[in-house]
This record gives structure tokens, sequence and C-alpha cells, in this order.
């Protein structure tokens, strides 16, 4: 998009576990903060402050703001956006996203995250730029309206462009067809994009993402008795030079989800540094004596991380690993893994520009730039294509003979 010599297009990508927004022509986004909220209900807190006076004394709050009003009459609530707001903890402080299954549900926390990204963030007025929005591949015309609505009748904005995700990324990498495998924090899709558009017979989605990942990698810890303290519940104090010692505090008015949310952040951090996809299908007998990997967590206790580390990426590969991690909740429909979703997209299209396809394979998202999953993947999508060949040409021998 052109906005003239002057005034620069927007670009705003607004993901299942981070928003990005920058200036087009740019070679990385100026802002990149967390597509998630915190909201505090203010019904709420004022009852229980009302509850506290005249039970007792009222005790010191830090929820010195005004009430926010959404479109919703019951739902009167402050939203705090970015991840210095979700830095600090507040009492009665939920953490909302916005999307489900890649899908938005709750336009108040959209509308609010793009303000912060224009107006605290890029600090620009809106009404002078023109904006292109990255969209999913499946999003649907009802959601395209909403945002369409939302950008011209509040933000007033000069032009808007909807560009599908897929495409995006095909261009970016200069090509106009390929299959773009977009791995991200909530799902995974792949696309088939043929001249610059995408092919919607061919998408195919899947819900393992890097949140499925990161949740695995939690519960597994926790079934191997370790505890991730989020940080706010402790201090460390220096008792003599480079020893320290932990304090924990109690704040008993901080909400599961805060702590959930702070307690993946840590578990996310171990997750891209340790981790790594293995070169073959995950073994548990092959990887029961592989070296332990240290990594300290922000309390300065050390844990040692073995075969989880090959096990959580392998999940992209073969979704039923998940069935093997106490305390996660197994899929209740048949889920595919990487190299089953690539070829399934592929025979969608027409078989002229299957071959281009399968030579110009992109992977984006954050899950997608793990350790070794571009090799693992090329390696499985070489041995599936090798072996359906072998079954084709078998199926035509059997044919002719009979």
């Amino acid at each position: 998009m052109y906005g003239g010599d002057e005034v620069s297009a927007i670009v705003l990508d607004l993901g299942s576990h981070t928003c990005k927004a920058g200036y087009a022509g740019e070679d990385a986004p100026k802002a990149v903060f967390p597509s998630v909220v915190g909201s505090i209900d203010q019904t709420g807190v004022l009852d229980a402050v009302k509850t506290e006076r005249d039970s007792g004394p009222l005790s010191d709050s830090r929820n010195g703001v005004g009430p926010f009003d959404s479109d919703k009459p019951k739902a009167k609530r402050k939203l705090y956006v970015g991840s210095q707001a979700l830095g600090y903890r507040r009492d009665h402080m939920e953490v909302l996203s916005p999307m489900k299954d890649g899908v938005v549900v709750d336009w108040d926390i959209v509308d609010n995250i793009w303000d912060h990204a224009f107006r605290e963030r890029l600090l620009i007025d809106p009404t002078e730029h023109p904006m292109l929005l990255a969209e999913p591949s499946s999003n649907t015309p009802q959601q395209r309206e909403r945002t369409a609505e939302l950008m011209f009748e509040k933000y007033k904005v000069p032009a808007l462009f909807l560009a599908k995700n897929a495409v995006l990324t095909s261009f970016a990498s200069g090509r106009a067809t390929s299959l773009v495998v977009d791995s991200g924090g909530g799902s995974t899709t792949v696309a088939a994009v043929h001249d610059g558009y995408v092919l919607q017979k061919a998408v195919a989605t899947s819900p393992v993402g890097g949140e499925l990942l990161t949740e695995c990698m939690m519960k597994s810890l926790e079934s191997k008795g370790i505890t991730i303290k989020p940080r706010y519940a402790f201090k460390r104090r220096e008792m003599r030079p480079g020893e320290f010692q932990t304090v924990d505090l109690d704040f008993p008015n901080t909400t599961e989800s805060y702590k959930l949310y702070c307690q993946r952040v840590i578990a996310s951090d171990i997750k891209e540094c340790v981790c790594r996809a293995p070169d073959t299908a995950f073994d548990e007998s092959a990887y029961a004596n592989i070296p332990m990997t240290p990594y300290e967590l922000p309390d300065g206790q050390t844990i040692e991380i073995g075969a989880d580390r090959f096990k959580i990426p392998d999940i992209l590969f073969n979704p039923s690993l998940v069935q093997t991690i106490p305390g996660v909740e197994s899929f209740t429909e048949s889920v595919r893994g990487l190299p089953q979703m690539v070829i399934e997209s592929i025979n969608k299209c027409d078989v002229d520009i299957r071959r281009e396809l399968f030579s110009s394979i992109l992977l984006a998202g954050g899950t997608a730039s793990m350790q070794q999953l571009k090799e693992r993947l090329e390696k499985d999508l070489i041995e599936v294509r090798f072996l359906s060949e072998v079954k084709a040409k078998k199926h035509f021998h059997s044919n002719v003979c009979t």
C-alpha cells in the first residue's frame, strides 16, 4: 500500500499470541507486544470494597482507575494492554484473550489492542494513515465486515486493505505461488497460495500451536514435582556477594488466570531455550538415557530437562503424544501432524501446480522457528511422498495385471 511521499501505510497483524504493528516498507515491526489483556471487573471490585467497608477497615488498593464501559452494559471493566501493563500484578486482574481458535470472540478487547498500538506504541493518528491488516486464511466474511466497520467508523482510516497471512508470507519471500505452513501460538494453518490468492479448498488447520506445547511443558514438569513460581510470588535478597535467598510473597487477591499467565511465560522461555525437533519420530526408550540440559528458573532453582526437550516439539508431528502427558486434556477430534496436513493440502490442489507447491514450502509463525523443525519436516515429507509414489505404482501394476 502507498500513502504518498509524506504518509506511510501502517501494517497491523493481530495474532493469537502476539500483536505486531509497524510501517510498510520497513524490515521489522516497530511494536511487538502480547495480544492478551489484563481485565478488572469494576463491578466486582466495587462490591468487594463495599463488603470490606461494612465488615471492617479497608486496606490499601492500587486499583485507582476509572471504570471502562464496554458495549455490554453489565460488563464494566478496566483493560490493561501490552507487556508493561501485564508485567505489573494487580488485585482481581484476569488475563483475557480476544481470540479463540484463530477467530475473534471479543471485539472490545481488539479495539483496545489496536488503540494501544496506534496511540501508545506507534504514536500516530490513525486518521492520517492507510491501513494494511493481516487476517487468517480461514477468516469469515462476518469477521471481515466487523473489522472494516471498526476501522472506518471508529478510527476513520482513509484506506483499508485486508490481506491473508499466507499471501503476505508468500509475497515477502518473492513468490506468487507457494505452500505456507503457519504455526503460531493458538493453531497451525497450511494454506496453498497460487498467483497471489489463497486456495480456500486447500486450507488445513490444526489446534496444535505454541501455547499447547507450552502447556505440555508445564504439565510435564509438574508431573516430575517441579513447580514454576511466578515472578511476582517471590523476591531475592543478596545475603552475601553472589549468594541469594528467596523470600516468598503472598498476594491473596491474585487471580488464577494471571498466575497461570506468568507461569506460561516462564514455561515458554524453557521451551524456546532447550527444545528442538527430533530427527526421527520420538521413542521413549531411545531417549531414556539422553543427557540432561540445565535451566535456571527466575527464583534461582536449577532444573534438569531430558527427553521432554524432544518429546514436546514432536507433538507437532505426532499429536497423539499429548495423551502421554499427565494433566493435559486429550483431543476430542482427530488431529493430523504437520506432514499429513501438508500432503492433504497439496492433494486438494490441481495437479498442474502440485510440483511447484512441493518445491516452495514456506515456514511462518513463532512455533515454526523451533530448532531442527525445518529439517525434520523436509525429511518426513520426502518419506511420505516416496511411500505414496510406491503405493501408487503398486496399485497401477495390480490393475494392469488384472
